[in-house]
């Protein structure tokens, strides 16, 4: 048992694999439900006709719900409209959400030409979403707290020692062994939160890491799935199940919580994608018969790329003359499709019936 005193750093925290029996019965029944709905999930996402094209929302959803966990507040719209407008919001909230989207590109990038997650990715990520230079956690003193301001953990301390268990960390990650990817992905998000290698924005950057870990052993091929919207629906109880694995070494229903969240995630990613693209062919099939001259399927991918589409979006894809894809717009926003909203000088037209979706009416 360790001796764990939550006041002094945590520097005996165990190296990965913990010995201990991880895949118990009710885990590895746990593990074939939730591994059946990431398939189908992933299934249906490679069928898309253009599977690229939700990935910004998503992205941006996840983004949103992971900031919050961190008490980061946007709005949907204020979020989606900073994105596509030229005016630049000076809310720092929404600047940090952009930051953790962005960082979560550069994340799938990296992967995309070295499948491998290292301390450097890590440290790459956390500079993109604190948009600063920050690396290894130098200075001590580093606890953290709860609202009441009582110390419920003090992570390892000395940078020597957070190299140590990142290079075992990262070894663990990369390696070929039998254990299940999911209970992988499981021991690694514990093990990156309980190490917390940054001064600032472990959180964002560990539940960046589920992502990227989904993609790098092909559970999911396109990472579009909203895990951080869970954590913020069971918050009180993920830190309680985090927490009893470093004071009792209670493995088994921090996994089961990881499972139960991806599971979730991964169910309510396929009826949300179904109500979309359902939305998608109706209206697409509305505008092809209402505005024959307006439709192509080039025009339909703009409008649900994002919620917000401005003229330039269209000018970018070829559609027309300024003159005609504004034209387009405004018979669009006539007959109801669109919803035409004036930020400074600019013109930006809301997909409403995207954005009422988005918001889970």
């Amino acid at each position: 048992m360790n001796h764990f005193n939550r006041e002094i750093p945590f520097d005996n925290l165990q190296l990965l694999p913990p010995k201990v029996e991880l895949e118990t019965k009710s885990v590895l029944l746990k593990i074939i439900s939730a591994s059946r709905t990431l398939a189908q999930l992933n299934g249906v996402l490679i069928n898309l006709p253009n599977p690229r094209l939700f990935l910004d929302t998503i992205h941006l959803q996840e983004a949103k719900a992971s900031s919050e966990i961190e008490n980061i507040i946007t709005t949907n719209d204020d979020l989606y409209k900073s994105l596509v407008a030229e005016k630049k919001f000076e809310n720092p909230a929404i600047k940090e959400v952009l930051s953790y989207k962005e960082a979560l590109w550069i994340g799938l990038e990296r992967l995309e030409s070295r499948p491998f997650i290292t301390t450097n990715l890590c440290i790459e990520i956390v500079q993109c979403i604190k948009q600063n230079s920050a690396g290894i956690r130098v200075t001590p003193g580093t606890a953290l707290a709860n609202n009441q301001g009582e110390i419920i953990y003090t992570p390892p301390s000395g940078e020597n020692i957070i190299r140590e268990k990142l290079a075992n960390l990262e070894k663990f990650i990369n390696q070929d062994d039998a254990l299940d990817p999911l209970i992988k992905m499981a021991l690694m998000h514990y093990q990156f939160e309980a190490i917390h290698p940054f001064a600032d924005g472990n959180g964002r950057t560990g539940r960046i890491l589920l992502l990227l870990y989904l993609k790098m052993v092909k559970l999911l091929d396109i990472p579009a799935i909203f895990l951080s919207e869970y954590i913020i629906r069971n918050k009180m109880e993920y830190y309680k199940r985090l927490r009893n694995v470093t004071e009792n070494e209670d493995w088994e229903s921090y996994i089961l919580y990881m499972l139960d969240m991806i599971e979730n995630s991964a169910k309510k990613g396929l009826v949300n994608l179904e109500k979309v693209t359902t939305l998608m062919v109706k209206m697409a099939e509305e505008i092809k018969t209402e505005l024959p001259k307006v439709y192509s399927k080039d025009l339909i991918e703009i409008i649900f790329r994002l919620p917000y589409t401005k003229r330039q979006f269209l000018i970018d894809a070829g559609l027309g003359t300024p003159k005609t894809v504004g034209n387009y717009l405004i018979s669009l926003e006539e007959k109801g499709f669109l919803k035409s909203v004036r930020l400074g000088k600019e013109k930006l037209y809301l997909n409403h019936q995207l954005m009422r979706l988005l918001e889970g009416e």
